[in-house]
């Protein structure tokens, strides 16, 4: 057995891969200088992504057969098992092996020709493989450059991916952008892959221009394709045009916009643009600036030949990186005057509405506690010949278990959990901003619903154990895909028409088993152990009154005192100090506006909480001092009506507020407004409910009871 020297056994004991020496003088002066690596194997490495359509760091570049990359591939030599050589350098290796046993020259570790011996030897040889393999782990992510980190080199490619076109009154209608009969550049394609659930979810569909753009090289004007125009792909761009269709891009993750064409004043003659204009501006090593000027207006005419053509012009910019997006914000509309106008009248209604309502239930129930008080010093006699009513008659019933209380208690879990996603991906967007990636918002609203989905099963399984429930695993099972299957069905219900428009909306398969997957093995399992922490916690009854074996009578009241009419009427003032805002979430979602003031967002929330919890409580008191002890029904659907004027709203806005046309873009709309306006509804109502729940249980305490 060949036993290894005394120097590289205390090595190996030590963690040590190989002596200083063995590395080469290049390579320790880089060490010294805190150089990660030398420039030809950055180069090489960007050379191989290229060619594979690799956009991130992959060590596979590093055993291709180019034969520029860095360090030069070694052998591995006969080790103890006798083995043969074997070349840990690919396709490559064979070559430099044999230029080393005819001790040609090759290039060595420090950048200068050297004559390679013609018998190297065993420890140099494992030396280098050692090197080899360990050396791409141990270098630093700063040698990246591409359009994932945001930095580059002089020269590197620079991708322009082409995402979707369709008409500009229907954002959410898009195809694809070579569903136009646009032709590609001569570059070879690289293949685009969905980084994010909410990426995939929202149709981003980027597809490589084929344009060659190399960062801080300016591009004259250059032809990069030639389009045929028969008739059939003339017609395509002639209804395009009618239909104002532009196209959006991406540099570097910044969004470009324009136009397809345009008609003349008579909409006889259609004009196509070929001539692509980029402006970059850079600063550093990072983009910071992309604007496109469609110019080379060409009249369609039938078999003729169009030729596309574009133009790169590189600028230096004192922009930020970080301020990058800020061009693309609008602070004239979100922060008009009529935004704060708005966010203070609100705030102004609601300490009105707080003070009226603590002065009128104050007022209210200290008289009705010395009444109360005064009826218990009389005796039986004198009680039975005064009047008997209020809400201190019904304390028998009012802690019933309310009707249907498993779905009442699925509801309320369902609301919480809503709430909780609402308030923290809202905080997080206050941190972060995420609308300067594709999808992180609808993907960060993802991952907390699922992260939030013990919320819901402590929620509503306390509850529904407070009130009798023995079916919980059904409650479980209820509350968990209550809202999944609410926006599951009703997404998968328009992916069917995106399918049949050939939108890039439509879902993809493997999405669907993905969002399947979280709601089986995410989303259940955890609001299973929510339900469990719940029952075990706080699902013992304890109300300060003994409820009644038999239900007593609700007695007949006035009209407006029904709880339908409450219900109708319980909305109208949260409604009232949301749907400003609600234009502006609108606006943001439904048209090219980019909503960034979660700060208003935030105090909007807090405003609406505040609103619903005291509207709803004066509801459920004028409902217990008519003795109809049916409030928590009440109470979750007087809060929850804010939904239907929300809903109501998004019907004005969308036939006075937008030009909308189509089955596709109106099923879309209309569907998906159907499931923010119920997802609010339950948020609100269950917030509703449990400020109410509260607000009995206090004055019930206060109350002695025999």
């Amino acid at each position: 057995m060949w036993r290894k020297p005394r120097a590289e056994r205390c090595r190996r004991r030590r963690g040590v891969s190989a002596p200083p020496w063995r590395v080469g003088a290049a390579v320790a002066c880089r060490r010294r200088r805190g150089v990660s690596a030398p420039p030809w194997r950055v180069g090489a490495a960007v050379a191989c992504r290229r060619r594979r359509g690799v956009s991130a760091w992959d060590s596979r570049c590093l055993r291709g057969p180019s034969r520029s990359a860095w360090p030069p591939p070694a052998a591995v030599g006969r080790g103890a098992s006798g083995g043969r050589a074997q070349d840990v350098a690919g396709r490559g290796g064979s070559g430099v092996a044999a230029r080393r046993r005819r001790g040609l020259l090759v290039r060595a570790r420090g950048g200068t020709p050297r004559p390679e011996m013609a018998a190297p030897g065993l420890r140099l040889r494992a030396a280098d493989a050692l090197l080899l393999l360990c050396l791409p782990l141990c270098l630093p992510p700063r040698a990246r450059a591409d359009e994932h980190e945001h930095t580059y080199i002089d020269k590197e490619e620079v991708v322009l991916w082409m995402n979707t076109v369709g008409p500009y009154h229907n954002r959410q209608e898009t195809y694809k952008y070579f569903s136009l009969p646009f032709c590609v550049g001569s570059k070879k394609s690289i293949s685009h892959y969905h980084e994010t659930l909410g990426e995939a979810l929202q149709g981003v569909e980027l597809e490589f221009s084929g344009l060659d753009i190399k960062f801080k090289e300016d591009v004259m004007q250059t032809t990069y394709c030639e389009i045929d125009l028969d008739k059939g792909r003339r017609d395509a761009f002639v209804y395009a045009i009618k239909n104002h269709y532009w196209y959006q891009m991406y540099i570097d993750d910044l969004p470009i916009w324009g136009i397809v064409g345009e008609a003349d004043e008579n909409g006889e003659d259609y004009y196509l643009w070929t001539y692509k204009k980029l402006e970059i501006g850079y600063n550093g090593n990072r983009i910071v600036d992309v604007n496109l000027t469609s110019e080379g207006k060409v009249k369609l005419v039938p078999n003729t030949k169009i030729q596309m053509s574009y133009s790169v012009k590189w600028k230096k910019s004192d922009v930020k990186f970080e301020d990058r997006f800020d061009k693309y914000l609008d602070p004239s509309f979100f922060q008009h005057r009529i935004h704060w106008f708005s966010i203070f009248n609100s705030f102004m209604m609601v300490i009105f509405l707080v003070g009226l309502v603590s002065m009128i239930l104050m007022r209210t129930l200290r008289k009705d506690y010395a009444r109360y008080s005064k009826e218990e010093e009389m005796d039986d006699m004198d009680r039975d010949l005064g009047d008997e009513y209020g809400w201190k008659q019904v304390h028998g019933d009012v802690f019933r278990p309310s009707s249907h209380p498993l779905i009442f208690s699925s509801l309320i879990g369902s609301g919480c959990q809503i709430f909780a996603v609402s308030l923290i991906v809202i905080v997080v967007a206050m941190i972060e901003d995420l609308y300067t990636e594709r999808g992180s918002m609808l993907s960060t609203a993802i991952f907390v619903y699922a992260a939030t989905s013990p919320v819901n099963g402590y929620f509503g399984g306390s509850l529904y154990a407070r009130q009798g429930g023995r079916r919980w695993i059904k409650q479980m099972f209820i509350g968990a895909f209550l809202i999944p299957a609410m926006v599951c069905g009703t997404a998968f219900f328009i992916n069917f028409i995106a399918i049949y428009y050939h939108a890039s909306r439509a879902i993809p398969f493997g999405t669907m088993v993905a969002v399947c997957c979280i709601c089986f093995f995410v989303i259940l399992p955890l609001n299973l152990v929510g339900t469990i922490l719940g029952r075990n916690l706080s699902g013992q009854p304890n109300f300060p009154c003994r409820v009644n074996a038999v239900p007593r009578p609700i007695p007949e009241k006035k009209w407006f005192m029904e709880p339908a009419v409450i219900v109708c009427l319980g909305g109208i003032l949260p409604f009232g100090s949301i749907f400003i805002e609600m234009y502006f979430i609108f606006t943001s979602f439904w048209a090219y506006k980019i909503y960034y003031v979660y700060g208003f967002m935030m105090l909007v929330l807090v405003i609406l909480c505040i609103v619903t919890v005291c509207v709803t409580i004066v509801c459920t008191y004028f409902l217990l001092n008519a003795e109809d002890y049916r409030w928590q029904w009440t109470s979750f659907l007087s809060a929850a009506s804010t939904a239907i004027y929300v809903y109501m709203y998004s019907f004005y806005y969308y036939f006075f507020k937008t030009k909308m046309y189509g089955l596709f873009q109106t099923s879309f709309y209309f569907g998906y407004m159907a499931v923010f306006s119920t997802a609010l509804g339950i948020m609100c109502g269950a917030i509703g409910y449990m400020g109410t729940s509260a607000f009995v249980r206090k004055i019930y305490t206060n109350v002695k009871i025999d």
